[in-house]
């Protein structure tokens, strides 16, 4: 079969390349449904439980997607004449944000005070033009002592204000409505610094974190792409030494690429943070497919073969090796199926039907290139001399077995124990590099606000009205005071102190009577009193539902990792149950939701890690034919998964999204090396070499391809690590490592097992 059809391909290759180009143009036709989301939302399935959670309590409240624009003057004095009417005019002007439906600010903090038996509500600050030192006092000693503004839009020392934007997208269109958003507020702080150039400002919140999202993945697109492909056509052309075969290779890849998007737009799936990767991937990958096929060709034309029979010689030995590297490949990211962040899921699925276009388009399409184009034989080998470089490294290992066995075994135990250093911990805010203008407004705005982490409880009175009895107020009021005394609250913002206000306010400014209003009548009264007086887009739907039977409280947190979120939701919701099982509480929010589907993805991949293996050692044991091979093949592709971790230990310790899924990629990749590397060890024992033989034909026939597609895939990988998005950065760069590994072990340390436990076989066919 494999004669018939490997003749046909050679005796017919227009046919086959008219065929291929019409295959390709059908898949590719599906590129035109393909469309971009950014949101922070794609990470999540519809069933998330953390996202219902946040979902229902986005609809029971006000939305709580927001633009913060902070506010650092110079000088380090928000409470002057200049400063104030700076927060002002941006204050009033955010109001044009589209979609906005509140702005807070200390300008328009709604201030309240007793007159007489009237309660009088207006703006902390409603004329510039009223601005004297008497005012600016007066403003400067209500925002300073009001709790609600207090590290949340003013410093305790008055050095950096921030204004909050709420926004309710219609969630038409995400992707455009974020970015008109954001382009807005950017439109709108690049006006004020011409105006004000002593002032620095910076953008965050949930609207700021989709645009970077969005941004990044766009950005990488435009970049990565084009420098990935660059480099590996200089790369190609060089180490292969043929501008021709280098040619053949990228039609491959082009091909592989846009037949696999056009399949994907055609399935439904779009194009993510996660997705935008899949053609810097399949490069690489196609890439290896391509070099092992070539690299043989090369290989029998140096050995006196003409084009035709160079080609039968290359396809013999490497179609099975192809096969069963793309099919390890392929499982080793299907497994991401079992990932919780459904963009991972697409990656994997995406990467796996590219990953087997490469395979068909290198073993039926390449062969047809090659067939056609003029690819010079080169200078020709006698048989019996060998590549140098493999040879002397093969001869290296022969000789030094002894020692390389037990030092490369004592190197992996080593590095493997260092895993242990690495902990789960994912950040939203710190996806991002710090060069990235995001992150450097999240940890200045962290630094001296609190604006990258919350954590909204909902309190549950469990009947209509049921906020305006006082012992429920005193049941948030004790909630709120225990929240602040924890050690990862940098702020609460709680409905019980404006009620203490209000209480104050409504018994002539006694500071006295900051307390909770003693009868359910007083606290109805007093708060109907002050929502009838508030204007327009500065109500309480942000903290009471519509029937006030609930209330929201939102705790900033300082910055911390994932466990540490998730142990404190726990430790909250358990505070607030045993001491107050009358009532129900629930939390969610962005940072809550992101630190939950990091534990869980984690702990699914973990799961289907020996899932993956035992499916690729059996394609293993199936391809070389022998359990005893297959059980050889074990150790080299677990060995590099686990030192890459370990030296990620030791670097970083952090474990992302993007780092939890890469030990079930590189499981699939690695394979490459040692399925290539026994095949021809392999061809060599059935024909009756040794041992030591068997090696040295290995090395010579496929060390080169090794050390090429290698070196293309470390460098591919790598390309990656140039995006500003570190889950993809991180994941370029550990996978890396990994791969790199992998050659390390499949060239010191799996000929030195070799030479070590497969004598008896020698023995055998001497």
């Amino acid at each position: 079969m494999r004669q018939l059809w490997l003749g046909w391909v050679l005796k017919h290759p227009w046919w086959v390349l008219l065929g291929t180009l019409v295959l390709v143009l059908l898949m590719s036709s599906g590129m035109s449904k393909l469309y971009f989301r950014g949101d922070f939302r794609v990470f999540f399935a519809a069933d998330n439980p953390q996202l219902l959670m946040f979902e229902q309590m986005q609809d029971e409240f006000n939305k709580s997607d927001n633009i913060l624009i902070g506010i650092a003057p110079a000088d380090g004095q928000i409470f002057n004449t200049t400063n104030l009417t700076l927060v002002k005019q941006i204050t009033d002007a955010a109001w044009q944000t589209p979609y906005s439906i509140r702005v807070d600010s200390i300008s328009n903090f709604q201030h309240t005070e007793a007159d007489a038996d009237d309660l009088l509500v207006a703006d902390l600050l409603l004329d510039t033009a009223q601005l004297d030192e008497a005012k600016i006092a007066h403003i400067r000693r209500v925002a300073l002592a009001e709790p609600t503004l207090v590290k949340r839009l003013i410093t305790a020392d008055g050095t950096v204000t921030a204004i909050n934007i709420t926004v309710q997208l219609p969630e038409l269109d995400k992707n455009k409505e974020v970015f008109d958003t954001f382009g807005f507020a950017r439109q709108l702080t690049d006006e004020f610094s011409q105006r004000y150039p002593d002032v620095r400002f910076y953008l965050a919140g949930v609207i700021a974190m989709n645009h970077s999202f969005a941004y990044e993945a766009e950005h990488d697109a435009r970049t990565l792409i084009p420098v990935m492909f660059i480099v590996i056509v200089i790369m190609l052309a060089l180490l292969l030494r043929s501008v021709v075969v280098a040619l053949a290779t990228v039609i491959i890849i082009v091909v592989t690429i846009t037949s696999t998007l056009g399949l994907a737009g055609a399935a439904g799936i779009f194009l993510s943070t996660a997705t935008v990767n899949v053609p810097t991937i399949l490069m690489t990958l196609a890439v290896a497919d391509c070099v092992h096929v070539i690299a043989s060709v090369q290989f029998a034309l140096s050995r006196g073969h003409d084009k035709q029979s160079a080609i039968e010689y290359s396809m013999q030995r490497n179609l099975m090796p192809i096969f069963i590297t793309s099919a390890t490949t392929a499982i080793g990211f299907l497994t991401l199926n079992f990932s919780e962040v459904p963009i991972l899921a697409d990656l994997g699925n995406m990467t796996a039907v590219g990953v087997m276009l490469a395979c068909l388009l290198s073993v039926v399409t390449l062969p047809a290139l090659l067939a056609v184009l003029p690819v010079r034989p080169g200078k020709v080998k006698p048989q019996h001399q060998q590549d140098t470089a493999m040879d002397k490294l093969a001869s290296f290992v022969i000789l030094r077995q002894r020692l390389l066995l037990p030092a490369m075994a004592l190197l992996m135990i080593v590095f493997a124990g260092f895993i242990s250093l690495n902990k789960v911990n994912d950040e939203a805010v710190k996806y991002f590099s710090p060069a990235t203008d995001f992150r450097q407004a999240m940890d200045f705005l962290d630094q001296h606000l609190t604006a990258s982490m919350s954590m909204d409880f909902v309190l549950h009175s469990g009947q209509s009205s049921g906020v305006n009895q006082p012992e429920f107020i005193a049941a948030v009021e004790n909630f709120s005071q225990w929240l602040a005394e924890q050690p990862e609250v940098a702020h609460v913002n709680s409905i019980s102190d404006v009620f203490k206000r209000l209480n104050k306010n409504m018994h002539a400014d006694d500071p006295a009577f900051y307390r909770i209003p003693q009868t359910q009548d007083e606290a109805a009264q007093y708060l109907l009193m002050y929502e009838m007086s508030l204007p327009y887009g500065l109500d309480l739907n942000n903290q009471l539902n519509l029937d006030k039977s609930a209330t929201r409280l939102t705790a900033a947190l300082r910055n911390m990792g994932s466990k540490e979120i998730t142990s404190f939701e726990q430790k909250s919701l358990q505070y607030f149950a045993s001491q107050f099982p009358q009532y129900q509480a629930s939390a969610a929010s962005t940072a809550l939701m992101f630190a939950h589907i990091g534990e869980r993805n984690m702990a699914s991949m973990l799961q289907t890690l020996p899932l993956a293996l035992v499916l690729i050692s059996l394609l293993l044991v199936f391809s070389l034919r022998s359990w005893r091979m297959g059980l050889i093949s074990l150790l080299p592709n677990i060995a590099p998964a686990a030192i890459g971790f370990g030296i990620w230990g030791l670097y970083s310790g952090e474990i992302n999204l993007g780092l939890s899924v890469v030990a079930g990629i590189s499981l699939g990749i690695i394979v490459d090396d040692t399925v290539h590397f026994l095949a021809k060890y392999q061809h060599a024992r059935h024909e009756g070499n040794n041992a030591e033989a068997a090696v040295r034909y290995a090395f010579n026939s496929v060390g080169r391809a090794l050390w090429i597609t290698t070196a293309v895939l470390v460098i591919g990988f790598s390309v990656l690590m140039l995006s500003s998005f570190r889950l993809n950065s991180d994941m370029g760069l550990l996978t890396a490592i990994i791969i790199f590994t992998a050659l390390v072990i499949d060239f010191l340390f799996l000929p030195a097992f070799l030479l070590k436990f497969d004598t008896k076989e020698s023995q055998h066919h001497a």
